[in-house]
């Protein structure tokens, strides 16, 4: 009965570490626009660019490569989208910090905690990280 109890414990602990890797999988690598008319108060709802998004006067976003290459995506100037390049890591399981070089643009820095990421929405909220 003890080596049950074991078996159980490991079961678990491997099914999380593979939930994990599939959420990271879907989260990196890919360009997130911001589907604003889905905010709910402080959390942002991203979806990724491949959505059908209503008609709108653009979108920012973001795409996070497996190799800690952060961009953002930002309208630009003319209304198509500037990219601007950072890098990013992970502070905790759910956390990301991220900085954006400026680059001839502010510089930014601000930490991203994933709140949810389920059937391809993203769901985010993000606080400035306050240098000293």
């Amino acid at each position: 009965m003890k080596y049950a109890s074991l078996l159980c414990v490991l079961c678990l602990m491997l099914l999380a570490n593979t939930c994990r890797k599939k959420a990271e999988a879907e989260l990196l690598g890919q360009t997130w626009l911001h589907s604003y008319e889905e905010d709910e108060d402080e959390v942002l709802v991203y979806r990724p660019n491949t959505y059908d998004f209503p008609p709108s006067r653009g979108r920012t976003g973001f795409a996070l490569e497996p190799e800690g290459v952060a961009k953002q995506y930002v309208i630009a100037p003319a209304d198509g989208l500037e990219e601007h390049i950072g890098i990013w890591e992970y502070k905790d399981k759910n956390t990301i910090l991220v900085h954006i070089q400026g680059n001839g643009h502010p510089e930014q820095r601000y930490t991203m905690e994933v709140v949810s990421l389920k059937d391809s929405v993203l769901k985010v909220r993000i606080t400035p990280d306050v240098q000293d």
